[in-house]
């Protein structure tokens, strides 16, 4: 019987400083080591994360191809093969387009500039905010129209294509790795339920699939919700003659695929973007796309994440912060499925074992 450290023991190991230093040394050392490995590996972390959400999202739409009698390996070629065919069409449609109108956005900046200046709006706000309004005015219009100072902004030319090199190996590594989850997501899930305890594999069994079910349904619903989103957008910046419509709904689509916060932090940019149209066409927009964002809390989300687990809007914010914070925008976008697993958790067992206590 081996045995049990008591006062005796403890005493006998304070009385050799030598072996407890050492041994407190050895482990804070690997403790270091390994903190220093997870931060080295965030990048890769963060691929694979975000790979493994993708597939989630993926899956449902494998398993409709499936339920109609299509093996799985030709379901995922499908998906992939639209998903594939899908951004070509977008990228061909909106590239184009974006860049022209960006490029026409520089060439009339500062004749905007100067029409915003002669406006009622620049005149409340020089009355509000004094001279500050001016200064802030000129100094974005000077970092938007010289190429120099963007280069600058973005920490030089060098910097730049570093760093969009570095998101397309991204994107190509998370594209990939997203394939792989895709294919073996039913045995990585029998894999996770056999490392439970055999009296506990059915219920553990049951919460992997409700979790995925509940991932690939957020997910899937927040990209429906951003594709809405951007329509609305699109159109609204079309029968108001405002600016840039076609790349206002793109910047749409991806501002408002963060969750809660994503649609308010795009109404005050589009509205900022309005006034370059006039006051007018900024309150009409504003006031449209308000309207529009509680048809899409009230109406629009609840049917779309009808089979999502619902997340209280606290703990979204919360979420979204706390994932930001570490990850940035990617962290904003998978704090919520995260959150919503985390929430099912303790509804499905935790509660259960709670209410069983006397």
């Amino acid at each position: 019987m081996p045995q049990q450290p008591g006062p005796r023991t403890l005493w006998a190991n304070l009385s050799n400083p030598f072996a407890v230093g050492f041994t407190l040394t050895l482990g804070g050392l690997a403790a270091l080591v390994l903190g220093l490995a997870i931060s080295s590996l965030s990048q890769i972390l963060a691929y694979i994360a975000i790979a493994l959400f993708a597939a989630l999202g993926l899956d449902p739409v494998v398993g409709r191809l499936e339920r109609t009698g299509l093996a799985r390996a030709w379901g995922i070629v499908i998906v992939f093969a639209g998903f594939a065919v899908l951004l070509a069409a977008a990228l061909w449609l909106i590239v184009p387009a974006t860049l022209s109108q960006e490029n026409a956005f520089l060439h009339d900046l500062p004749a905007r500039v100067g029409d915003f200046r002669r406006s009622d709006v620049y005149d409340w706000l020089t009355q509000a905010f004094g001279s500050g309004v001016d200064s802030a005015l000129t100094e974005a219009e000077g970092v938007l129209t010289d190429p120099a100072r963007l280069a600058d902004l973005g920490g030089g030319l060098v910097h730049l294509a570093v760093t969009v090199g570095t998101a397309l190996s991204g994107f190509v590594v998370v594209l990939v790795l997203s394939l792989y989850f895709l294919a073996s997501l039913p045995a990585m899930k029998t894999a996770f339920t056999r490392l439970m305890p055999a009296r506990t594999r059915a219920t553990a069994s049951g919460m992997v699939a409700q979790i995925a079910d509940a991932i690939g349904s957020y997910l899937g619903g927040m990209v429906v919700l951003a594709f809405f989103n951007a329509v609305i957008v699109f159109l609204l910046f079309l029968i108001l003659r405002l600016p840039f419509p076609v790349l206002m709904a793109v910047v749409a689509f991806g501002v408002t695929l963060v969750p809660l916060v994503g649609s308010v932090i795009f109404w005050v940019l589009g509205t900022a973007v309005g006034l370059f149209g006039g006051p007018v066409q900024a309150v009409v927009f504003a006031a449209v796309y308000l309207v529009y964002m509680q048809v899409e809390a009230y109406v629009l989300t609840p049917r779309v994440m009808s089979r999502a687990v619902a997340v209280p809007g606290a703990l979204v914010v919360i979420g979204a912060l706390v994932g930001g914070t570490l990850l940035g925008i990617l962290g904003a976008l998978v704090a919520i499925p995260v959150t919503a697993s985390v929430l099912l958790i303790v509804k499905q067992l935790v509660i259960p074992r709670q209410d069983a206590k006397v």
